[in-house]
């Protein structure tokens, strides 16, 4: 697509200096890779005294997380940060326990668990759609609209439960961990794990509030009678299911790290996809329509959506381009426990590895014009992208369970609001993202709806 191209960054025009590279990464992760990132298939370095290697090669990147990934786990900062949250869910287990958890949950999310879920993303699409159609001709920004939404999916098609009771709370301690706890500082790269800082007792004690909210999520739907022949949602399959290896499942405190990384997992990388599918639409008016007479032409109704799916590849596309341009999780750090070699590069244990989707994306040896708006790479057709040169959801053995929930989820949700509504931009200015947790908007943005 010949038009303007879809806001990022500025590059650095020069070599930051280290306290400066730690102050860019503190406001805005994404700032902090000059070009030669983005030409370069590896980048070594140092940083605070300790060996970095950046790698943008596929077959390195299939070598650290495929090939060897056992010598690279996450890294300590990474875990002091998301351990809170996180606990000792499937995110963060590394080894047996992590290969327990990967073996019982991934049949819940398995392609024949697809009509469920896709039965509860439209009910909740339906519900927030006539929402909007009462908010129509009048600046709204649509953020905290799509992550109600996504809240709203994630608590019918995990709990069958209406989210409304509990949103409000789990909001205010997401936004609460976010701005206070969520961005690595300065002690969480230099300490060692095994030494608190004052930012980690803040930490723990925002654990106890987070466990006690989960809880009492639990036990609302751990109420609901048993149920009948056939799962209703996630939470049925979780509770219900067995290491097919050793038949073990997952006790309370294991069902509730589960339950809280498919929470976080799943609603607010999923409101930010949604967020920025829809801001490119609005961007290129005429890809906008074209997505809407595909969505004309589909059901989109509860008990239709699975089958849906293939019929809306140009939304398919779209969404597929967003996350290109636009990855939700824009860094994967791992930390080498043994030495190596990485394309002729040596390793000693205890090196960085940090491989980006958002400069893997638009690296120029990877894609064609990179920073350009195109969905037509990911129609039929279309010469499919190198393999690990495309991985808006990790890679290997860790790619995200929940992978094909997401991209469900996603473009039922374009299709039913682009069906509904004329998306336009109200105000000006570029939009740039900035790297917090997820790929967020640097400023509220606000569009106007109109109904078609």
């Amino acid at each position: 697509m010949l038009q303007i191209l879809p806001p990022r960054p500025p590059l650095p025009t020069r070599l930051r200096t280290q306290l400066e590279s730690f102050l860019v990464l503190r406001r805005n992760f994404l700032e902090l890779w000059g070009q030669p990132a983005y030409e370069l298939e590896v980048l070594p370095g140092r940083f605070l005294g300790r060996e970095q290697l950046m790698i943008n090669a596929p077959d390195a990147i299939r070598h650290v997380l495929v090939g060897n990934a056992d010598n690279y786990q996450r890294n300590p900062a990474t875990r002091r940060v998301l351990q809170p949250v996180l606990g000792g869910g499937l995110f963060l287990a590394e080894g047996e326990a992590w290969r327990h958890q990967r073996r019982t949950i991934a049949p819940a999310l398995s392609p024949r668990s697809m009509p469920v879920l896709a039965h509860h993303v439209v009910a909740a699409s339906a519900a927030k759609e006539a929402e909007l159609a009462t908010l129509t001709h009048r600046p709204l920004e649509l953020l905290p609209h799509l992550q109600h939404l996504a809240l709203a999916i994630a608590g019918q098609s995990m709990f069958s439960l209406e989210m409304s009771g509990f949103a409000a709370e789990l909001r205010r301690l997401l936004m609460s961990y976010g701005l206070r706890y969520a961005q690595p500082g300065i002690l969480d790269l230099l300490l060692p794990e095994n030494v608190p800082s004052l930012v980690d007792r803040g930490r723990a004690a925002f654990r106890v509030e987070w466990l006690a909210f989960l809880d009492r999520l639990i036990a609302v739907r751990s109420a609901y009678p048993p149920p009948g022949d056939r799962p209703r949602d996630l939470f049925d399959m979780l509770a219900a299911a067995r290491d097919p290896e050793t038949g073990a499942g997952f006790d309370h405190a294991q069902l509730r790290d589960e339950v809280s990384t498919m929470i976080l997992a799943g609603h607010e990388t999923t409101a930010v996809t949604l967020f920025w599918s829809l801001y490119l639409a609005a961007l290129y008016p005429e890809q906008q329509e074209r997505l809407a007479a595909e969505a004309a032409g589909a059901g989109l109704g509860a008990d239709e959506a699975a089958g849906d799916l293939t019929r809306l590849p140009a939304i398919r596309a779209h969404v597929d381009e967003a996350l290109r341009l636009y990855p939700p999780a824009f860094l994967i750090v791992r930390q080498a426990q043994a030495a190596d070699s990485i394309m002729g590069h040596p390793v000693s244990a205890g090196t960085t590895i940090t491989i980006s989707p958002w400069v893997l994306h638009r690296h120029h040896k990877r894609w064609h014009a990179p920073d350009a708006f195109d969905p037509d790479r990911f129609m039929p057709g279309a010469t499919p992208p190198e393999r690990y040169a495309y991985m808006p959801f990790g890679a290997g053995p860790r790619i995200c369970v929940g992978a094909q929930f997401a991209l469900t989820e996603a473009v039922l949700v374009m299709a039913r609001l682009l069906r509904a509504f004329r998306i336009t931009h109200a105000g000006s200015g570029a939009v740039v993202p900035r790297a917090m947790v997820t790929t967020q908007p640097d400023r509220p943005v606000r569009f106007v709806l109109a109904p078609r």
